[in-house]
């Protein structure tokens, strides 16, 4: 499994370097997939290619799915990829993004990594081994109650599903401390792990998204639900808070209608 992960920090790591260097260019050829606002850049493209042909030549024979050029799992290794995960904060500036590369089996993730260009940091698991930053192992937090616990959420590209999104943490916020929007599910797991902050939750998001930052998430100790876990919550709901708040915030977000959009 370090092996995989080994793998997984090296091509992602390359695929910043690529997305970093790029990005002048990169942010003037710009489309569009299912909305208006959900944005897809040349440099995501590029990274994807890059990550694809690296592990071609490291793995032959493993599957690939990507956010880009799409792909199948495979009856071994698939690698489970997000080229820039946070495109529009890219796009923008926002240095709030990252590449996603995880080693799954049979869908589950067994090793990945998340890398930010901008900062430097790089994030990596393997299942057993525990969670790390840049060689300082990970550990989640632990809030007392609700009331202290620091959630971190994002928002679907659908304006209606955004309202509705809006509604049920409006609902929450009296519960709780706060809550955080980064625009990047991958770091905002990761942001779990390291305890920056003390819950994620999310629904709309695609395997892609939360394979190597859920792993790193459950390998610093966090409570994990993904999509088909947490029915309640919604069939395609991410769900990963520190064990001490878990339950009350996985009902509080429930009481709040999480799962009713």
């Amino acid at each position: 499994m370090r092996d995989l992960a080994e793998i997984a920090v090296s091509v992602a790591t390359q695929a910043g370097e690529l997305v970093e260097s790029t990005r002048p260019n990169a942010i003037h050829h710009v489309a569009t997939k299912s909305t208006r606002t959900d944005v897809v850049t040349a440099a995501d493209k590029a990274a994807e290619d890059l990550i694809r042909d690296r592990l071609t030549t490291l793995r032959p024979g493993d599957a690939v799915l990507g956010e880009e050029a799409g792909g199948t799992t495979g009856s071994g290794i698939t690698w489970v990829v997000d080229p820039i995960d946070g495109t529009v904060n890219y796009l923008y500036g926002y240095p709030w993004y990252a590449i996603s590369v995880a080693a799954q089996v049979d869908g589950v993730s067994v090793a990945g990594a998340v890398v930010e260009p901008a900062s430097g940091r790089t994030w990596w698991a393997a299942k057993g081994e525990g969670a790390w930053l840049n060689g300082t192992r990970l550990s989640v937090s632990s809030p007392v109650d609700l009331s202290v616990t620091l959630l971190a959420t994002g928002f679907s590209y659908s304006a209606p599903r955004r309202r509705a999104q809006a509604a049920a943490v409006a609902a929450l916020l009296g519960n709780i401390r706060d809550i955080r929007r980064s625009g990047s599910a991958a770091l905002d797991l990761c942001a779990v792990a390291a305890g920056w902050v003390d819950a994620y939750c999310e629904r709309g998001l695609s395997r892609w998204d939360w394979a190597a930052g859920a792993l790193i998430a459950a390998e610093a100790g966090a409570h994990v639900e993904l999509p088909g876990d947490a029915i309640e919550l919604g069939e395609d709901a991410i769900f990963a808070a520190a064990p001490s708040i878990a339950g009350d915030l996985r009902a509080a977000l429930i009481d709040a209608g999480m799962g009713s959009f």
